[in-house]
């Protein structure tokens, strides 16, 4: 029995400072790991125990552990995880396909024809964007990978109404927004994790999903795995958002990121004891 276990990343199983919700005293706090580095300087983190959940979890031969987000390949390669290397990620939320570290060819082909034929293109939403942000809050305008276009901004300054306006122009052209932290994506709607996890589980065999995820570009991913885990923070969390599948946690912070990990370490375990 192969069990697959596809979890997104930041704000799921790493977290930066800002993200950390260390609510509790100092003398108290978890101890943390940085696995994250960039222009030297120490960006994200997990719990020191949650470091060492993963690395039991990826030393078991039965588990094929598949990072899973919506970073570019450049950003995902700048983390350091503990325990054995991920033969597999999913990078740019569906769109790249690592095998050991190298893009597959074919199915970022599979995933060009499928936009092409299934939404608006890329340059359309881009320019879009940058029409109707206002330079009041505007921080940054990026392309990932040719894929999506997402913004960095000033959270607190932008209206509702604009992402509200901006989730409905999107919607009528096959288009996702999302609001993680600071950035707004707008993404393909058949840009998927889901999709790129299901071709991860036919290449390996795999006979049971897990997942994890924490927005609502990750409720596709968690839909269609076997079992799901979401943290008591993030997009999904604000909207309530469950599904039978899916265990709605209540711990938010870098501390869900440790349960998470015990929750597929726990299953992982149970399955592999059912298969034996």
């Amino acid at each position: 029995m192969t069990v697959l276990v596809a979890s997104d990343l930041d704000r799921t199983l790493i977290y930066s400072t800002a993200a950390l919700g260390l609510t509790m005293p100092d003398p108290v706090a978890p101890r943390l790991l940085c696995v994250e580095v960039h222009e030297s300087k120490p960006l994200s983190y997990m719990t020191e125990t949650a470091a060492g959940l993963l690395a039991e979890l990826t030393a078991d031969p039965t588990v094929v552990f598949v990072p899973t987000t919506t970073r570019t390949r450049k950003q995902y390669q700048r983390i350091r995880f503990p325990g054995r290397p991920a033969p597999y990620a999913i990078c740019a939320n569906g769109g790249q396909l690592l095998v050991d570290g190298v893009a597959d060819r074919d199915w970022r082909r599979q995933v060009a024809d499928r936009l092409a034929r299934e939404c608006a293109p890329l340059e359309e939403v881009h320019q879009h964007l940058l029409a109707t942000a206002d330079p009041a809050w505007l921080r940054k305008a990026r392309l990932a990978e040719d894929l999506f276009a997402y913004l960095v901004v000033e959270r607190d300054l932008v209206p509702d109404e604009w992402v509200k306006a901006l989730s409905e122009w999107a919607e009528a052209r096959g288009w996702a927004v999302s609001l993680q932290g600071r950035k707004i994506y707008a993404v393909p709607r058949p840009l998927t994790k889901s999709a790129a996890m299901h071709e991860v589980a036919r290449r390996t065999g795999a006979t049971t999903t897990l997942a994890a995820g924490d927005s609502l570009l990750d409720a596709d991913l968690l839909l269609a795995a076997d079992a799901g885990w979401r943290p008591g923070h993030g997009e999904l969390a604000d909207a309530a958002w469950t599904a039978p599948s899916v265990t709605a946690l209540t711990t938010a912070g870098v501390l869900a990121g440790e349960e998470i990990l015990r929750a597929f370490t726990r299953e992982a375990g149970r399955l592999g004891r059912l298969g034996a």
